[in-house]
């Protein structure tokens, strides 16, 4: 069953730029017995069957599924709360288990926003390079009719799904994309069992050792973006998530592509200089690549010259 006490629960707010909180303990959504889902016809108010089956297979995560993931038919989505809000997406935590407290697995639910919501609304520059089949589909997006929108809403959330499955198999730091159901993506929880969600790379403040290593795990990450043609657009210490060490990248429907963009080398450039800014202003020193010698790094990678 879902958690009584989650309509009464604080709502947690996070803007484009900074989060409303900045206790840790405020990342931790309470949860329900793993025993506590019913084997029963009916499903609780919140609940739903696993919408696994509901995703054709190019619509799933990479092979091969990794162990923690439940896939059986009979498993339940329970909804827990929700982990962020914004103008164009909201995130919820899911579990996804079998009935009768069997194996399960947390998850989060990436759900943008339908036609009816004001959204994304600096989008021109990152779809410059995407391309869609139908001209009438073009002309709706370009108008911002309410199928534009929901047109727009779904490619993002695709381009997401595409661009986190092409990474992930790479070996980059993104989290592993389980599925995508129409404007819903359903991503690998980064955080911990009790469902404490990882903290950004903005609210905690490494120094020494400890900030060198995360650096040299993000510009390992953004060369791997970079080597395939892809800039993560929006990049900030607001969306790279640190978990146990590990350093992830998320919010990535506004990947763009730097070769067929025209302002790719801008936007690679743009995410250096962001990052960059905060590691130099945290203490950042003595490293290779410096941060002011990044975006020179990730345009050679991504073979656009100087």
């Amino acid at each position: 069953m879902p958690d009584p006490a989650f309509s009464r629960r604080r709502k947690w707010r996070f803007d484009d730029d900074e989060p409303t909180f900045t206790k840790r303990s405020r990342h931790r959504v309470a949860l329900p017995a793993a025993d506590a889902l019913d084997a029963v016809d009916g499903l609780p108010e919140g609940d739903r069957w696993s919408i696994w089956d509901q995703s054709a297979a190019g619509e799933r995560g990479p092979r091969p599924y990794p162990g923690w993931l439940v896939t059986d038919l009979a498993a339940i989505d329970t909804e827990l709360g929700i982990l962020k809000t914004g103008k164009e997406a909201d995130v919820f935590l899911l579990r996804r288990g079998l009935p009768g407290g069997g194996r399960s697995c947390l998850l989060a639910a990436k759900r943008y926003r339908d036609a009816g919501h004001r959204m994304f609304q600096r989008d021109s520059a990152y779809l410059e390079g995407r391309r869609v089949r139908e001209s009438r589909d073009t002309r709706a997006m370009a108008h911002r009719t309410a199928a534009g929108r929901q047109m727009i809403a779904r490619q993002w959330a695709n381009a997401e799904f595409a661009a986190l499955g092409q990474l992930y198999r790479s070996g980059a730091p993104v989290p592993y994309p389980v599925q995508i159901f129409g404007t819903e993506l359903v991503l690998e929880f980064i955080g911990e069992p009790d469902g404490t969600a990882a903290p950004r790379l903005a609210e905690i403040r490494p120094e020494g050792r400890e900030l060198a290593g995360l650096w040299d795990q993000l510009v390992e990450g953004l060369v791997v973006l970079a080597a395939h043609g892809l800039a993560h657009g929006d990049l900030s210490a607001y969306n790279l998530l640190v978990h146990r060490g590990r350093l992830i990248m998320i919010d990535l429907p506004q990947v763009v592509d730097v070769i067929a963009n025209p302002q790719g080398a801008e936007f690679l450039d743009r995410d250096a200089a962001n990052v960059g800014r905060w590691f130099s202003a945290h203490g950042l020193s003595g490293v290779t690549p410096a941060p002011e010698d990044l975006p020179a790094l990730l345009r050679r990678e991504a073979r656009l010259g100087g």
